[in-house]
C-alpha cells in the first residue's frame, strides 16, 4: 500500500470542494484551482476530509495513488495558504525590481529584463534587499516552481565567483581559477 496515497487530506475550514467524476475543484480564500485526475483513481470526501483510493495492486495504480494524494494536497494548500519560492541574487550590479505587476531585471545585459507574471503569480522584492530577493507567490505550486526556474535561466550561477541567480539556500560548488591567478609558477614564462 501506498503510505502517502492511504494519508487522508484534511480540509482546512473555509476550503470547498466540488468533485464532478475526475474532475475536482478546490475553492479557498487565496482562489480556485481545478484538475482533472487518472479514471482509475476514486476521489472521495467524507467527514471534512478528501480520500483516494485505488483499484488494484499494480505497479501503475499504486504509484498513480501517491501522485494523486499529493497533487490534491498540494491543491488545498495553495488555495489555503499558498506557495512561495525564493531566488537570490548574486554579482556586482544585478539587481530585480517589480515596476507595476512586472519583474524588472538588470543582470549585466546590454538591456534590461521585463517578466509579466502568469495568472494567479506575484512577483515581490522586499525594500531591504536592495533588489537581490525575489518572492514568487501563486496558488499553484508547479507554476510557482515553474516560473522561478524561468527567471534562474536568465542568468544561472556559475562556479567560479559565483554570480548569477540562485534558489534560497542553493549550494554552488566553487571551482578555482586558473593556477597563474593564485601567484603560483603554472605557465609557461619567457626564457631569459
Amino acid at each position: 500500500m501506498s503510505r502517502i496515497g492511504k494519508k487522508p487530506i484534511p480540509l482546512p475550514a473555509k476550503v470547498a470542494v466540488t468533485i464532478e467524476g475526475q474532475k475536482v475543484t478546490v475553492s479557498g480564500p487565496k482562489g480556485s484551482l481545478t484538475r482533472e485526475f487518472h479514471p482509475d483513481m476514486t476521489i472521495k470526501q467524507e467527514n471534512g476530509v478528501l480520500k483516494v483510493e485505488r483499484p488494484s495492486d499494480q505497479r501503475q495504480h499504486r504509484a498513480l495513488h501517491g501522485l494523486t494524494r499529493a497533487l490534491l494536497a498540494n491543491m488545498v494548500t495553495g488555495v489555503s495558504v499558498g506557495f512561495r519560492k525564493t531566488l537570490v541574487i548574486e554579482g556586482v550590479g544585478y539587481q530585480a525590481e517589480v515596476v507595476g505587476k512586472q519583474l524588472k531585471l538588470k543582470l549585466g545585459y546590454s538591456h534590461e529584463i521585463f517578466m509579466d507574471p502568469p495568472t494567479n503569480i506575484s512577483f515581490d522584492v522586499p525594500k531591504d534587499s536592495r533588489g537581490r530577493i525575489v518572492h514568487i507567490d501563486g496558488i499553484d505550486n508547479q507554476m510557482v516552481g515553474q516560473v522561478a526556474s524561468d527567471v534562474r535561466r536568465w542568468r544561472p550561477p556559475e562556479p567560479y565567483l559565483g554570480k548569477g541567480i540562485l534558489f534560497e539556500g542553493e549550494v554552488i560548488r566553487r571551482k578555482a581559477g586558473k593556477a597563474g591567478k593564485a601567484g603560483g609558477k603554472g605557465g609557461k614564462g619567457k626564457k631569459k
